[in-house]
């Protein structure tokens, strides 16, 4: 039965901390991994240039959060998950 680790990015320095990351995970057999992005940059440029340049794969789920305060989003994050 494989491990499975939810990743989550949202803001740029979640993307470069995850790339690595999963990327090291993902050379495990017993290891699955499931790519949560929060949606908090919602306009698709400010996020898929993450994606293209750290050469990550296409998040598993996809919170759309959209914009709004911190504690506003946090709680959006948190009740989605």
């Amino acid at each position: 039965m494989p491990r499975v680790f939810g990743c989550v990015v949202g803001a740029r320095p979640n993307f470069m901390k995850m790339a690595p990351l999963l990327r090291a995970l993902e050379k495990y057999d017993d290891v699955r991994t499931v790519l949560i992005h929060t949606g908090q940059h919602y306009d698709s440029q400010l996020s898929d240039v993450f994606f293209e340049d750290l050469e990550m794969r296409r998040p598993d789920i996809h919170l759309g959060v959209g914009s709004g305060t911190h504690g506003r989003q946090t709680a959006l994050v948190l009740e989605a998950v």
